[in-house]
């Protein structure tokens, strides 16, 4: 029994023992373990300081001096000179269409007339009213040449004619309402009523557009305020026409400039006599403000553009190259190139594809 004892307490011991040297162990490796951690995070020289340890493949080109002409390109519209949608000033019934759809008409021309029965037979009245007003105008001038009337009696007769001269003069304009007339040359559109509708005062009825000359309306930025003058000759081209050049000239700018995009509201005048184009037809401008210059050009792709545009510049750092963040200031853009007006160099070498990856400092190779 006493032997069964002492190997049991023998069995306790060992046990007690290895739980004891297994702890320790796992201390000092844990120990050490952490120190080899700090010790490559705080080493300079640990691949994962520069870039994770690699460098990002980038594509690169340079900053080259070009010719560019000194023009200015936007985006414009077309309107006509003249254009009006034609109301009726007064209630009625269309009795007669004197136009076709899309027919040229003068000045002047009958387009449309509105039953004008009740008018009519106004003027009619007024004209008859006017008709004796007259005559008592004359027979009591005669009579008052006579002294059989008083100077008062005649002043009265000479109100009354004056009264029904306007009668008939209202009359007259009240008919003249009920029928509608080109206020200018053009083309009318086409039309949406019939002979027999009722329109009322106010309603549209046809639009008329004078398409021999058009205006072309864009915006330009405010830098080309200064260089921008009544006259300036100026080409047009639309998507629709892809092979004709129109030529138009400057013919007023907007003094307000609009605070939001800071541009310039411009319109030109281009003849349109063939009939080509037509209003609400989307155009490109292109003004030539008849100089050449030298400027720097690169890719578009080259420039990264948020608040402020800038670009990544390559630049050696002794063994390896590094790309650096370089604010520029843009100028024109011409066939996927753009002018750098500060910011770069000659010849300098930037990043054209593999922006994602970079920040400024970033290792790179080409």
């Amino acid at each position: 029994m006493e032997t069964k004892r002492r190997h049991r307490s023998g069995v306790i011991f060992l046990a007690l023992a290895g739980l004891v040297a297994l702890g320790g162990g796992g201390y000092w490796l844990h120990r050490a373990g952490g120190q080899g951690v700090a010790e490559a995070v705080a080493s300079p020289s640990s691949p994962s300081s520069v870039n994770g340890g690699n460098e990002v493949l980038v594509e690169t080109t340079r900053a080259v001096r070009a010719r560019l002409a000194d023009e200015a390109t936007a985006v414009g519209t077309l309107k006509s000179n003249e254009s009006v949608v034609l109301r009726p000033e007064t209630s009625g019934r269309i009795n007669h269409i004197a136009f076709r759809d899309g027919e040229r008409v003068q000045k002047g021309a009958l387009l449309l007339t509105l039953d004008a029965g009740i008018q009519a037979a106004e003027l009619q009245q007024a004209e008859a009213n006017l008709a004796l007003a007259r005559a008592n105008q004359s027979r009591n001038e005669d009579l008052f040449r006579k002294k059989f009337i008083s100077p008062q009696a005649l002043d009265n007769t000479r109100a009354a004619l004056r009264v029904q001269e306007a009668a008939v003069a209202l009359a007259r304009a009240r008919l003249d309402k009920m029928r509608i007339r080109a206020p200018f040359d053009g083309v009318v559109g086409i039309r949406n009523v019939s002979v027999g509708d009722y329109v009322r005062e106010g309603e549209d009825l046809i639009n008329l557009e004078d398409t021999n000359t058009l205006k072309v309306d864009f915006r330009l930025p405010e830098a080309y305020l200064n260089r921008l003058r009544v006259g300036l000759r100026l080409e047009v081209m639309s998507d629709a026409l892809p092979d004709a050049r129109f030529s138009a000239s400057l013919s007023a700018l907007d003094p307000l400039v609009d605070v939001g995009g800071r541009s310039i509201s411009c319109r030109a005048l281009l003849p349109n006599g063939e009939g080509r184009l037509h209003p609400g037809m989307f155009v490109r401008v292109r003004l030539d403000f008849g100089a050449n210059k030298e400027v720097l050009m690169v890719p578009e792709e080259a420039v990264v553009t948020g608040s402020s545009p800038f670009v990544f510049r390559i630049e050696p750092q002794g063994e390896r190259l590094i790309a650096k963040t370089t604010p520029v200031r843009l100028g024109q853009h011409r066939a996927g190139q753009v002018e750098i007006l500060e910011g770069l160099e000659d010849n300098a070498e930037v990043v054209i594809s593999g922006h994602l990856k970079l920040q400024d400092g970033t290792s790179v190779k080409k």
